[in-house]
C-alpha cells in the first residue's frame, strides 16, 4: 500500500480493532450514538404512504438497493422505525446477511424494519465515519459473534451497542470518511466497467449465436427469404421448419415430494427447473428423493441428453435448453424439465444453440406471456410450432463448432472478469477496514484538484504573466 502508518500504536483492548493509534479512544458504540429514538405511532392514519425498507433490500456492500411505497394500514406489523439522514441501519435478525447500510437524505417518510437497530451518531461521532465503521468488516464480524441462536441468530439491540467502536477525534474522523468517499467511488467506478464489459462479452456471446444458426459461416451464400419475419432471410440451402418436424418426442419425467436438499451421491435426485441455465446443465441443481419413493429408472439422465426447462418462476429460465456434457449418476428428470428426443437429422449441440438464439428466446417470452394465468410455463404445443431453418448435418457439425470456440472464449472472458471484480471488492473491504481502525495514516490526505480545474488555474497563471 502506498498509505504510512501512523507513527504510534497501542494495544486498544478490543479484539476487532487490535492496535490503534495511540492518541485514539475506544468506547462501547452507546456513548457515541442514541438508538431506536423513533417510532411511527399506532394513531398514524391508515393511508399515510409509507417508503417502507425490509431487511432483504440491504446490504452492507451495496447499501438500501430498494425501498416499497405502501399505505400503513397495509403495512407489515414491522414497518415501524423512523430514519434521518446520517443514521446507520444494522439487522439485529439474521446477522450473517450483513444487511447494514447508512441513511443518506431520506424522504420524509422512509421507515425500515423493526428488524434493524437505527444507530443515531451523537456530536462525537461523525455520521460520514460512523457509515464506514459499521460496515467494516471487523465489526460486522462482531455483530455476528454476540448474536445468539443457530438458525435465526439475533442480537439484542441494546448488546449490539455496547460493541466498542473506535473513537478518533471528530475532525480526524471527517477526514477518513473524505478518503474513503473518494477512494471507493474510483474502487465503484473500476467495478462498474467490468460489469459494462461483462453485459458486453454477453451481447456479444448471443450475436454470435444467433449469427451463426440463422445465416451460418459463409457470408457469401445465397440467401433466400425463409417466410418467418423474425428469422428473416436465410441460407437458400436450408430447409425452414417447425421444430416438430425433428422432434417427435418431448418427454416430461415426474415430481414427487422431496427433501430440500441436494442428494448425496449414493442417493438419488430429481432434477430442479434451475438445472438448465443459460445452456449450461448443473446436476447439482437437484433435491433428494425419499427412500421410501422408488426412483423411475426410465428417467435417469444421461450424458448427451438434451433438457429444456418447462416451468420457472424465472421467466430468463423458461425454455432455456442444455446439452448434458457429463452428469452423475442417480439424477431423474422432473416434470418441470423436458427431454428432447430429437431426429438423426439435427445435431443436438446445433439444436441447444437454435433455442439459444434471440429470436427462439422471443419466440419462447411471446408464448408464455401469451398464455393467460400460466404466465410461469412453455407448452409442448408452443415449442413444437417455433421454425427455424435447418442447415445439412455436416453444416451443423461445423456452426456448432465455431460457436463452441468463440463461446468459450468469451465465457473465459466473463469469468475474467468476475474475478477482478471480486479482487476489487476485496480491496475496497481491505482499503475501509485499514482507514476506520487506524492502520493507516490519511491526516495529510487532501482530495486531488480534477485535471480540468488544474489546467484552467495554469492558464490563469500564464495569463497573468
Amino acid at each position: 500500500g502506498k498509505y504510512a502508518a501512523y507513527p504510534e500504536y497501542k494495544d486498544s483492548g478490543v479484539e476487532w480493532l487490535g492496535d490503534t493509534p495511540t492518541h485514539w479512544g475506544a468506547k462501547p458504540l452507546k456513548f457515541l450514538c442514541t438508538y431506536n429514538d423513533e417510532v411511527l405511532a399506532d394513531s398514524v392514519s391508515d393511508d399515510y404512504e409509507i417508503e417502507y425498507v425490509d431487511i432483504g433490500s440491504v446490504s452492507a456492500t451495496e447499501g438500501v438497493t430498494k425501498t416499497e411505497s405502501m399505505v400503513f394500514g397495509k403495512a407489515p406489523s414491522r414497518a415501524r422505525r423512523i430514519v434521518r439522514d446520517g443514521d446507520v441501519i444494522i439487522s439485529t435478525v439474521r446477522t450473517y446477511l450483513e444487511a447494514i447500510a447508512p441513511i443518506d437524505n431520506p424522504p420524509e417518510n422512509l421507515v425500515v424494519s423493526t428488524g434493524f437497530a437505527v444507530i443515531r451518531p451523537n456530536r462525537l461521532l461523525h455520521k460520514g465515519y460512523a457509515a464506514y465503521c459499521l460496515r467494516a468488516s471487523g465489526f460486522i464480524k462482531e455483530v455476528v459473534a454476540q448474536s445468539v441462536g443457530i438458525s435465526y441468530p439475533a442480537i439484542n439491540a441494546s448488546d449490539l451497542v455496547n460493541i466498542k467502536a473506535p473513537e478518533p477525534m471528530f475532525d480526524e474522523q471527517e477526514k477518513i470518511a473524505k478518503f474513503l468517499d473518494h477512494e471507493t467511488a474510483k474502487i465503484d467506478t473500476l467495478i462498474e466497467k467490468q460489469q459494462q464489459l461483462i453485459k458486453l462479452l454477453k451481447e456479444k456471446r448471443q450475436a454470435v449465436i444467433s449469427h451463426a444458426v440463422t445465416k451460418g459461416l459463409n457470408p457469401n451464400a445465397p440467401l433466400r427469404d425463409s417466410g418467418v419475419e423474425w428469422l428473416g432471410e436465410v441460407p437458400e440451402h436450408w430447409t425452414p421448419l417447425q421444430i416438430r418436424r425433428v422432434l417427435p418426442v418431448m418427454e416430461q419425467g415426474k415430481s414427487p415430494d422431496c427433501e430440500n436438499k441436494v442428494a448425496e451421491v449414493h442417493e438419488w435426485g430429481v432434477l430442479k427447473t434451475s438445472c438448465v441455465n443459460n445452456g449450461v446443465y448443473n446436476s447439482d441443481a437437484n433435491k433428494t428423493l425419499p427412500n421410501e419413493i422408488a426412483p423411475f429408472p426410465q428417467y435417469e439422465v444421461k450424458n448427451g441428453d438434451i433438457l429444456m426447462s418447462r416451468a420457472s418462476g424465472s421467466i430468463n429460465l423458461i425454455g432455456s435448453v442444455a446439452y448434458v456434457y457429463e452428469t452423475r449418476p442417480k439424477i431423474l428428470l422432473s416434470d418441470k424439465v423436458f427431454r428432447l428426443h430429437l431426429s438423426s437429422q439435427v445435431n443436438r449441440l446445433f439444436f441447444s444453440y437454435v433455442m439459444r438464439s434471440s429470436f427462439m428466446r422471443s419466440n419462447i417470452g411471446r408464448a408464455i406471456s401469451g398464455a393467460e394465468g400460466m404466465a410461469n410455463n412453455i407448452t409442448k404445443g408452443a415449442v413444437i410450432g417455433f421454425r427455424f431453418a435447418l442447415p445439412p448435418l455436416k453444416e451443423q457439425e461445423a456452426i456448432t463448432g465455431f460457436i463452441s470456440e468463440k463461446v468459450n472464449k468469451l465465457d473465459e472472458l466473463v469469468l475474467k472478469s468476475k474475478f477482478a471484480i471480486e479482487l476489487i471488492k476485496e480491496r475496497r473491504t481491505a482499503l475501509i477496514s485499514a482507514a476506520v481502525t487506524g492502520k493507516i495514516d490519511v491526516r495529510g490526505w487532501v482530495a486531488p484538484v480534477p485535471p480540468s480545474a488544474r489546467d484552467a488555474a495554469q492558464n490563469n497563471q500564464q495569463a497573468a504573466t
